[in-house]
């Protein structure tokens, strides 16, 4: 199984994540529940990053036998390279078993990030790219390997899991407020700005994966 020990976190998103999954589940519960609308009795079952398992993170196909997807349609290493998207969480949901890809940010130079692999694996990184970018109607023709390519490539894999091969994924981006270690944002409007910038480079307003998007904003001075 392909999976990345990083043990207890010290600072950053990382440290949040495995606190809020392990000590304060209820506070991400309950904020992933109301953007997704689950009902009282569709509680969270967290898989990682547990403290039991040395709070392991899930790539690759490792985090779909996490999740319990099998992707019947279209298999992962026909979309994707190895080393894909590290998931800073895995969460399903109990009753409607809706499946939960988490990427969690501490403060906005997170979100910028490019790609560097072998020109074989650019290749097909590009071409599910390109199929995820036609699919959602972008509007902006910027190499999408170039600047934001993390958010992209989890987009990516939401496409992969919701648009070929029906599953119930869905991806939640938890953004931390007041990380003042990490000089983080201290509003949701500080985020959203650079969200706002993020979403126009890559020509995406309102788009056919949108419903199955949450973005979760957490202040660590409250938790």
């Amino acid at each position: 199984m392909v999976q990345r020990h990083r043990g207890s976190a010290e600072r950053g998103s990382q440290k949040w994540i495995q606190f809020l999954v392990n000590e304060k589940p209820r506070i991400l519960d309950s904020r992933i529940a109301r953007e997704l609308d689950l009902s009282e009795d569709d509680r969270i079952t967290w898989l990682s990053p547990l403290k039991t398992e040395g709070y392991v993170e899930y790539f690759d196909q490792a985090s779909l036998d996490k999740l319990g997807a099998k992707l019947k349609k279209k298999p992962l290493t026909d979309f994707w390279p190895k080393n894909g998207p590290h998931w800073d969480a895995l969460g399903k949901t109990t009753r409607s078993e809706k499946l939960l890809l988490v990427e969690a940010k501490s403060h906005v130079t997170e979100l910028i990030s490019s790609a560097r692999p072998s020109p074989t694996s650019l290749q097909k990184i590009k071409e599910s790219l390109d199929n995820t970018r036609d699919f959602l109607n972008s509007k902006s023709r910027a190499d999408w390997t170039v600047g934001f390519y993390q958010y992209v490539n989890r987009l990516a894999h939401l496409y992969l899991l919701r648009q070929e091969n029906d599953l119930q994924a869905y991806l939640v981006f938890v953004y931390f407020l007041n990380d003042v270690e990490m000089s983080g944002p201290a509003t949701v409007e500080e985020w959203r700005a650079a969200l706002d910038l993020l979403h126009a480079y890559l020509g995406l307003g309102r788009h056919k994966l949108q419903k199955y998007i949450a973005e979760v904003f957490i202040d660590v001075s409250q938790i």
